[in-house]
């Protein structure tokens, strides 16, 4: 396998996190009622799948590392699906939810930030490209899912017992 730089192996984590993400927003859907927030996670997926697809069509220009480039993106998945399993037990609900959401969003957040951060130095133009279209979509992702969690905490007795 193909040895890779730190911003081929981040890339291969942004684009694992995306696929993560679309399990994650289809589980937590499962899990509200709430029609506003189902939307929202529907688009969350649509985006993630999108981001996905454009990062794997930037991987495929990489000479001779596509393939480990994904395998990055395969494992960095399956260690968020662990997560995500470890945290939304069969007991949890919507609020959970949108808890481990803010979490695993802020997540994309960070490494975003840290690939566009990287490629400041890089200069990669294209990269550059897709760092500028994803990044404001994580961020906003983030900021939808507090706020849906607040919305949903919102909505909780507090002295009632867990």
């Amino acid at each position: 396998m193909a040895e890779l730089t730190v911003l081929e192996e981040k890339l291969g984590e942004v684009i694992g996190l995306a696929m993560a993400a679309q399990d994650a927003t289809e589980k937590v859907e499962r899990l509200t009622d709430d029609e506003e927030l189902a939307g929202q996670l529907e688009r969350m997926r649509d985006e993630a799948r999108e981001t996905e697809e454009k990062g794997t069509r930037y991987a495929e220009d990489l000479d001779g590392k596509k393939t480990a480039v994904l395998d990055k993106a395969r494992e960095t998945k399956g260690e968020a699906t662990e997560m995500m399993s470890t945290y939304l037990g069969d007991d949890a609900d919507d609020l959970d939810g949108f808890e481990f959401l803010t979490m695993a969003e802020a997540g994309e957040v960070g490494h975003w930030s840290v690939l566009a951060k990287l490629n400041e130095q890089a200069g990669d133009a294209r990269l550059q490209e897709l760092v500028d279209w994803a990044l404001p979509i994580q961020q906003r992702h983030f900021e939808d899912v507090k706020a849906g969690s607040l919305k949903l905490a919102g909505e909780e007795d507090p002295s009632s017992t867990a």
